[in-house]
């Protein structure tokens, strides 16, 4: 049995189509995220994937059983299903164990240990409006996870957070899905998230899907520029720029587009493998330096780890025929 299937969802907004025909599968405990700009569509799916949202056409099927939207049942929702919004609520002015006493359905061994993988053990004497935004946001996932969900669908959940709160709520999904065996699809307005996280990506553009598959071959070989845009940086290159690379082969050119990531270009010692050229910007990013050089067919921007590379030196250009991508 499929444990979510999503099969044929149109979403019929006021003046155009929200979604369009979109279908795919989830198994369980795989970790799954949805990609795309803001305006493509990643909420509304997520809430009709909750049955908070009726979609036109299409179905949802959530373990076996048929998920239904708010105009076929009296509560929307689903059973065995989570969704947290980006505008969660907590009851002001209560303690945090309060909040979390009300919603609670496990055993105090169990809730004691959920508590410790969301990393609020030490909130729960706290009030509500003593908490930050991350704190509160970890409350609120914690309520919703005391019900015993299957599937956590996450929408948003990095937005507004600052780097330190960022850090320990990815870690906390990280163990919600290790640790808790709880299945989540999750999608985020920085995609970048996603790719050290999932083990599937499925990108949408204008409420279409337009690439499914893993954050490896998302970032290495996406299907159109708008993919390879939302996952990082990169060069594109004419057939004419690709073929100053040696072992590039022609017949994979045929007037495509060559995408190269900056990482996969190597900066170096003259060779015949090399393309030479004069270096235009050097930018400090912290772990690594983007250097943008001009060659003889036009500018190319590589990332290094080096740090001894200088605005108007000359350097050489190497790479790998097995490190581009046509589109």
């Amino acid at each position: 049995m499929t444990f979510l299937q999503v099969a044929g969802i149109h979403k019929q907004g006021e003046k155009e189509e929200v979604l369009k025909d979109i279908s795919f599968t989830q198994r369980e405990f795989q970790k799954m995220a949805i990609a795309g700009e803001t305006g493509s569509g990643k909420s509304t799916l997520l809430k009709i994937i909750a049955g908070l949202i009726q979609p036109t056409s299409g179905i949802v099927v959530f373990e076996g059983d048929r998920v239904r939207g708010p105009e076929e049942k009296l509560v929307a929702g689903h059973p065995g299903i989570a969704y947290l919004s980006q505008q969660y609520e907590l009851p002001e002015f209560l303690r945090v164990e309060q909040v979390l006493r009300y919603a609670n359905s496990l055993t105090q061994d169990e809730a004691e240990a959920l508590y410790a993988v969301c990393q609020i053990s030490h909130l729960l004497s706290r009030r509500t409006d003593q908490l930050s935004g991350g704190e509160r946001q970890r409350i609120a996932l914690a309520r919703l996870l005391l019900t015993s969900p299957r599937l956590l669908l996450l929408d948003e959940p990095y937005s507004n957070l600052d780097t330190g709160h960022k850090s320990l709520l990815k870690t906390v999904i990280q163990d919600i899905s290790d640790e808790l065996d709880i299945t989540c699809l999750l999608i985020s307005h920085d995609p970048l998230d996603s790719l050290s996280w999932a083990e599937e990506i499925l990108v949408l553009q204008a409420g279409q899907v337009l690439q499914q598959g893993t954050p490896q071959e998302i970032y290495q070989k996406p299907a159109t520029e708008y993919v390879a845009g939302l996952f990082g940086k990169y060069d594109l290159l004419s057939p004419a720029q690709a073929r100053a690379f040696p072992g590039i082969a022609e017949d994979n050119l045929a007037g495509k587009m060559v995408l190269v990531r900056p990482e996969n270009f190597q900066l170096g010692r003259e060779s015949h493998h090399a393309v030479g050229g004069k270096i235009q910007r050097v930018t400090f990013f912290g772990s690594h330096y983007e250097v943008e050089v001009l060659l003889p067919t036009g500018s190319i921007t590589a990332r290094t780890t080096l740090s001894h590379f200088k605005k108007e030196e000359t350097t050489f250009v190497t790479l790998a025929p097995e490190k581009v991508w046509f589109l």
